[in-house]
């Protein structure tokens, strides 16, 4: 029960301190739309959606109404397409490009923001309707406007598909050109992962897993800025009592978080799926990831010591927050998308932040290396080789990790990029000209940890 004190304080971070719900995210079954019919496939998706999801936008904007909650974004999360694409009699790319025209389409009849799950699993190999899905990508974002895709190349349990790797470098690498005159804006809808979680509200990774229950309703908190002031409150505490302040905040955030996704469950009447507590920054000033870090004691975000304060904070936010709810799923922790992150925005254009000490972050943090931008000019083996270091921590250390890269065409190391909106602007990083090619040509898997064979 929380007393005046804690409302108050809850108030005050809503108002002050950039404090929100970031996303409601309905997770749908696609199941029941499979069909040997293209056609008759994006008919039941549209309908199927439609008849879920129509007032999601409503019900959610009454619950900001009446409980001053602000929710940035309302979003739907649908099973893996490859799934059900796979039913359709001679698929080809075309059809595939269809649904997702269909997906972006009821997402504009139906007010969201983002749809996902435009998405296949190949962790340990493709099928037909996975491949075709794949080489797709850069025609299907370039020509929809909220559709998101992800695709898990690897978990612990099976080790890595090169195959994969190899080819989501050279479709980055195309959804780059195919989207040169959006600032390659595609690729800003795509990643890549390493033990992707069914139930993740957030894009461009949500995807309604099978798993799941026929219809959900999953809650992505935030709340950087709140944490930022708790942070510069404490004082000079030693970081015991720092992490104990942070768990204390996380907690009351996280509790925000489960009474709207009660809300939204019992009037839309959809199940409680999750609640995930990440802290998921904004470009907004007094919202960012890494001025916390500065504030526990970092002159800049990614000088030495960075990697030890994301792992406090990241701890911290997690103890906290699963307290709050009965039920934490998704990412949940610290975000650090460089564009997307004011703090990190600034960090990288000094210099003081590179796409290496970014890797070693994100052995500790929620995530991996998102939304950062990279020279047009990259070529695809160096970014199937990126890809591959980051799903690499993840496989060895079980835990999710994924890649979301922009290589702006047309822009060199310490050009800006604006993607606008909640995705912000960010400077073209550099990236190793040193060449991975002949490994990358090999192809093939990597095989499982063997700490996977616990069986």
């Amino acid at each position: 029960m929380l007393n005046t004190k804690d409302i108050l304080e809850t108030i005050h971070m809503i108002n002050d301190e950039h404090l929100d719900i970031r996303t409601v995210t309905m997770g749908i079954s696609l199941l029941e739309c499979c069909s040997e019919d293209i056609n008759r496939v994006c008919a039941k998706i549209k309908e199927n959606i439609v008849s879920k999801a129509d007032k999601l936008v409503l019900v959610c904007e009454q619950i900001e109404k009446e409980y001053g909650i602000p929710i940035i974004h309302k979003r739907v999360a649908v099973t893996p397409i490859s799934l059900i694409a796979a039913s359709c009699q001679s698929l080809c790319q075309d059809d595939l490009i269809k649904i997702a025209k269909t997906l972006d389409q009821v997402a504009d009849q139906i007010g969201i923001n983002f749809i996902g799950g435009y998405s296949a699993l190949v962790h340990k190999g493709a099928t037909k309707s996975d491949q075709l899905l794949i080489a797709s990508l850069p025609w299907a974002l370039g020509e929809t406007q909220k559709v998101c895709s992800s695709i898990n190349v690897a978990t612990t349990k099976s080790g890595i598909n090169m195959d994969a790797v190899y080819d989501m470098g050279k479709i980055i690498k195309q959804t780059a050109q195919n989207t040169a005159d959006r600032n390659s804006i595609g690729c800003a809808k795509l990643v890549v992962f390493a033990n992707i979680p069914e139930d993740n509200p957030f894009m461009a990774g949500a995807f309604h897993g099978i798993g799941e229950a026929e219809c959900v309703i999953n809650v992505g908190v935030s709340g950087p800025g709140a944490v930022h002031s708790a942070v510069k409150n404490a004082g000079d505490c030693d970081l015991s009592n720092l992490a104990d302040t942070i768990k204390k905040t996380a907690f009351k955030i996280t509790r925000m978080g489960q009474l709207v996704a009660n809300e939204a469950s019992k009037r839309l009447q959809v199940p409680f799926g999750i609640v995930d507590l990440s802290l998921a920054p904004t470009p907004a000033i007094g919202d960012s990831v890494a001025h916390i870090l500065e504030e526990m004691g970092l002159e800049r975000c990614g000088c030495h010591g960075t990697t030890a304060a994301l792992a406090l904070l990241n701890d911290a936010v997690k103890k906290g927050g699963i307290m709050a709810s009965s039920h934490v799923g998704g990412l949940s922790g610290a975000f650090i998308p460089v564009s997307e992150d004011a703090g990190m925005i600034a960090a990288a254009a000094s210099g003081a932040l590179s796409i290496d000490k970014l890797e070693a972050m994100t052995a500790v943090c929620s995530v991996g290396l998102d939304m950062i931008a990279i020279p047009g000019d990259t070529s695809a083996a160096v970014i199937s080789a990126i890809i591959a270091d980051e799903i690499s921590i993840g496989v060895v250390n079980q835990k999710t990790t994924a890649v979301r890269l922009i290589p702006s065409i047309g822009k060199k190391e310490g050009d800006m990029v604006n993607f606008g909106g909640l995705l912000g602007s960010a400077p073209v990083m550099r990236v190793s000209t040193l060449s991975p090619e002949k490994f990358i040509n090999r192809k093939g898997r990597v095989p499982a940890p063997i700490h996977s064979l616990r069986n």
